[in-house]
């Protein structure tokens, strides 16, 4: 299934299927229909089975697993997330992982906006519940930007709006719970 999420909240599911290759000089076809000041902010490939877990900005984890994603057509706009999930107001989508199984080795790896970064074993993330779960805990002010599954051997390059940027091997963050906030990935100049 792809699976597409536009940035004001709207979601659905459509079979592989329903795209077909392009061949020279095609126009591509529509994914999604979205007003005009909503753009696609997600979009991949999943199973049925797979579990998605919906990364908020203020640190929680939601879990939906694919089948429940309600299936429309290319011009359908979908479902609003927020009849799905009980999501907080004023709360946003930063980050959607699909997962297959929540296997050990394999890490979920987390930042937020005041450069905090944190490791976190997948396992940590298998016991799902409706209103969710605290994925990162995170201080006044701080929102989390992103969250990317790893498997512990990737290297993470953290940049600055004004240019400034710091590169470093992934096993050098050691792996941490759930409710824990992190450790300093910002620069020190």
């Amino acid at each position: 299934m792809v699976v597409t999420i536009s940035n004001t909240g709207y979601i659905k599911r459509l079979s592989v299927s329903a795209y077909r290759k392009q061949k020279r000089g095609g126009k591509g076809v529509t994914a999604m229909e979205t007003k005009e000041e909503d753009f696609v902010k997600h979009l991949f490939i999943a199973s049925t089975k797979d579990y998605l877990l919906i990364f908020t900005n203020q640190g929680r984890v939601f879990w939906l697993k694919v089948y429940e994603i309600p299936q429309a057509g290319r011009q359908a706009k979908g479902k609003a997330i927020i009849n799905m999930l009980q999501m907080s107001t004023g709360e946003e989508i930063s980050s959607v992982i699909a997962v297959r199984e929540f296997t050990e080795g394999k890490y979920l790896f987390m930042c937020t906006r005041q450069g905090l970064i944190k490791k976190t074993d997948l396992s940590a993330f298998s016991n799902p519940r409706k209103g969710g779960i605290i994925g990162i805990g995170l201080e006044k002010g701080d929102a989390l930007i992103g969250t990317c599954l790893t498997d512990g051997k990737h290297d993470v390059l953290l940049a600055l709006r004004s240019g400034k940027s710091i590169c470093f091997k992934e096993s050098q963050v050691r792996e941490m719970g759930r409710q824990a906030k992190g450790v300093k990935g910002r620069f020190a100049w």
